[in-house]
């Protein structure tokens, strides 16, 4: 049941969803599309998506579901996600950060997350998601690092 809870804390990734909100700076074009991305993949993951899920990611990509457990390896990424799918999460953002550099950026959000366990309980989780994204040579931006325990060194 616990690792229930945190494999979907860990959906967080980057991942952003009904509850968008945007610091009170706008954003520039390039920046919207990064926050579009993360948003996309989030909305994906909800609607239980797998495929766009997975296609949000580039093909070598990190996503840490558990603390100090990064998974690159996509098969076992997708099964991640489709079983904590199974949860019918809904996350939402209490404000975005978006930095680029050339074609890096990191996208920073702090989530909350309600979910349904197997027996029906309700999961409620909360973290600080750090995700970093690669636009590729068509502009589209990609997830590269996503990690949505971005406070976990600072809570342990």
């Amino acid at each position: 049941m616990k690792k229930l809870g945190v494999l979907l804390v860990l959906l967080t990734f980057g991942v952003i969803s009904t509850g968008y909100s945007q610091t009170k700076k706008k954003f520039n074009k390039e920046q919207n599309k990064v926050l579009k991305a993360v948003q996309s993949m989030t909305t994906a993951f909800e609607n239980k998506d797998i495929n766009k899920v997975m296609a949000s990611y580039e093909s070598k990509a990190v996503v840490v579901f558990e603390p100090e457990t990064p998974i690159s390896d996509n098969t076992i990424m997708r099964e991640m996600f489709t079983g904590m799918s199974m949860a019918n999460p809904v996350f939402t953002y209490s404000g975005h950060e978006v930095f680029i550099a050339g074609d890096i950026a990191t996208h920073i959000a702090p989530w909350e997350m309600i979910g349904k366990a197997p027996d029906g309980s309700e999961i409620k989780q909360s973290g600080l998601s750090v995700a970093i994204l690669r636009r590729q040579e068509n502009g589209e931006w990609l997830m590269v690092i996503d990690n949505p325990h971005g406070q976990f060194l600072m809570n342990k």
